[in-house]
């Protein structure tokens, strides 16, 4: 069976081909992979359409430059790594949500972007911690 149209990796299999685009990334470009400091400066772009003044002037983004860089593409290249992987394995639905997070929290599509919201915070706060 070709490993492309499966619809569960093996996840020894997936952890190996992450670590050979782990050790070929900081090989090429010297970095590792990685997608939180991205979303910050996404929201530093978007800050800067409002406040430019105030964006460049917070350290923060004096050090990580609110731009479109290679792991913004990264999270680009997830994204459509996902619909490809999705569509040769036969397993793409347009769906809203999964029906299991429809099971968990009903429903209600505000209670699912709350909980979602909120676990998103949690992640991103223990990322940053965690310096990416």
């Amino acid at each position: 069976m070709n490993i492309f149209k499966k619809v569960q990796w093996s996840p020894y299999v997936a952890g190996a081909l992450i670590g050979l685009v782990s050790w070929f990334s900081v090989l090429t470009a010297g970095k590792y992979l990685g997608v939180s400091t991205t979303f910050v400066r996404t929201i530093g772009m978007i800050e800067s359409i409002f406040t430019p003044e105030h964006v460049s002037s917070l350290p923060y983004f004096i050090k990580e430059k609110p731009i479109i860089d290679w792991q913004w593409m990264e999270v680009i290249g997830i994204l459509i790594g996902a619909f490809i992987a999705a569509k040769l394995s036969g397993d793409f639905k347009k769906r809203f949500v999964p029906s299991m997070w429809e099971t968990r929290f009903g429903p209600s599509r505000f209670k699912r972007w709350v909980v979602a919201f909120f676990g998103g915070i949690i992640l991103m706060f223990g990322a940053r911690m965690a310096d990416g």
